[in-house]
């Protein structure tokens, strides 16, 4: 049996999360500031909302969760053996995306 690629997420982010220089420059940017502490969140508190299995840097996933003040935050991360690897991180934009911050907009 299959194990949901959530799990497989989550699973990763428990043994070691590894922040990605973009991934560091994003959280770091004045109009952003996302902490781990939201990112690990995020990753155990939310849901994939997209689904990339032939990204070149392996099977990732956008996850969706919840910052601070209960801000909207996307994770792009990839599980790795030992470790989730996190790509980037971002505060949606609500000129990208709908109300429910998992439907982009066309």
């Amino acid at each position: 049996m299959s194990v949901p690629f959530l799990e497989v997420v989550r699973n990763a982010g428990r043994r070691r999360i590894l922040y990605l220089p973009h991934a560091l420059d994003a959280m770091n940017s004045p109009a952003e500031l996302i902490t781990t502490e939201e990112v690990r969140q995020a990753i155990f508190h939310g849901q994939i909302i997209e689904d990339y299995p032939e990204d070149v840097r392996g099977h990732s996933c956008l996850v969706l969760g919840t910052g601070n003040r209960q801000r909207p935050v996307h994770v792009v991360c990839s599980p790795k053996d030992g470790f989730l690897a996190i790509i980037t991180v971002y505060v949606p934009d609500e000129r990208r995306w709908q109300a429910d911050w998992k439907t982009r907009k066309v």
